[in-house]
């Protein structure tokens, strides 16, 4: 019995060294899911600014008549 309980101890144990480790690592993930989707935004605002940039370009591009 008392071997037993030792081991279902020493499983608990691990079970919430387990569930602290991955607790962790989904923060981390979390974060680096946040400044990823950041990153996203930005590069997506400057294709847009060049974008429009180039289209103001192009539309003062003299014809070759």
């Amino acid at each position: 019995m008392e071997t037993e309980l030792k081991s279902l101890e020493d499983k608990v144990f691990q079970l919430l060294r387990l569930y602290q480790d991955t607790s962790t690592e989904n923060k981390k993930l979390r974060k680096e899911l946040a400044d990823s989707h950041a990153h996203c935004e930005k590069l997506n605002e400057k294709i847009h600014v060049t974008a429009d940039r180039l289209e103001t370009l192009l539309l003062n591009i003299p014809d070759n008549e």
